[in-house]
């Protein structure tokens, strides 16, 4: 199993008053850090986007991977920390990458609060050609209602710091695959993908997928690109997220926590008891 992602300053101290029942201390606390990080690509705009400092380069392929500006690992020439500059990553895309003029109608600022604030359009296209998501996994309840535990053990900033929001990995029978954590709920399933990528495990054909907050448009849409057809958040999706799950055939499910959960799309990967007639 890929631990979760030891994170370079991923923690910093801060001073605080706290107030509990009444009584105010003064002690130190420990706060998830968010820096920029620049993505120079050759030929292209410099993008920004907000995160926690550490694996950059697998956050650099994911999102690149998983906004369409590249189809895998072979339409990256050069991926890599600028060694002159902290916080910069060079990219060097192939003459078989899509066009670099996608790169500026796609990208700008990105805030780790929301990962498609900076784009200047949605391009559902970049989900038409893609083949169809397999019809496995298929989950049981029982399975479904153990993820959420498995990754609240394995995220260590968090624990530290209450700030950091993951997106895990499950295989076929249910066993944690990969974790990454990240200020930015999409910056973990980017990182995420970013190392499946480099790994050559793409697609994630066959597995879950667990976030920690809510599912929104575009996690589905990173989810589509990666091959997962399985995904599932301890928090709500959006109207257009479960929208974009059923057009695509993706089971979306939600509210995963304190032993219940919703199916919002695509139940028949997953064995449920039989609907109550009540």
């Amino acid at each position: 199993m890929i631990p979760a992602a030891e994170l370079q300053d991923a923690e910093r101290a801060a001073h605080v008053l706290a107030v509990d029942a009444g009584a105010v201390n003064d002690r130190d606390d420990l706060l998830a850090v968010e820096e920029p990080l620049q993505i120079r690509i050759a030929g292209g705009p410099d993008l920004v986007t907000m995160r926690t400092p550490g694996h950059d380069l697998e956050l650099v392929a994911g999102l690149l991977l998983s906004e369409g500006l590249i189809r895998g690992g072979e339409d990256l020439r050069l991926l890599a920390p600028c060694e002159a500059l902290e916080d910069v990553v060079l990219v060097e895309l192939e003459d078989s990458a899509p066009p670099r003029q996608a790169v500026a109608a796609r990208m700008g600022l990105i805030s780790s609060a929301c990962g498609v604030c900076g784009k200047t359009q949605l391009d559902r296209a970049l989900l038409q050609g893609l083949p169809p998501l397999p019809p496995t996994p298929n989950y049981s309840s029982s399975q479904l209602l153990a993820l959420p535990a498995r990754i609240c053990d394995a995220q260590r900033t968090f624990l530290n710091t209450g700030g950091l929001h993951a997106a895990a990995l499950f295989d076929a029978a249910g066993e944690l695959v990969a974790l990454w954590e990240d200020v930015g709920r999409h910056n973990a399933l980017d990182k995420l993908i970013g190392w499946a990528l480099l790994e050559q495990r793409l697609p994630l054909h066959g597995h879950a997928l667990l976030l920690s907050g809510r599912t929104s448009y575009e996690l589905v849409q990173k989810s589509v690109m990666a091959g997962i057809a399985l995904v599932c958040s301890v928090s709500a999706p959006s109207s257009y997220a479960v929208a974009l799950a059923r057009e695509f055939g993706v089971t979306l499910v939600g509210f995963l926590r304190d032993q219940r959960f919703n199916v919002y799309s695509h139940p028949e990967r997953l064995s449920l008891p039989a609907i109550s007639s009540a």
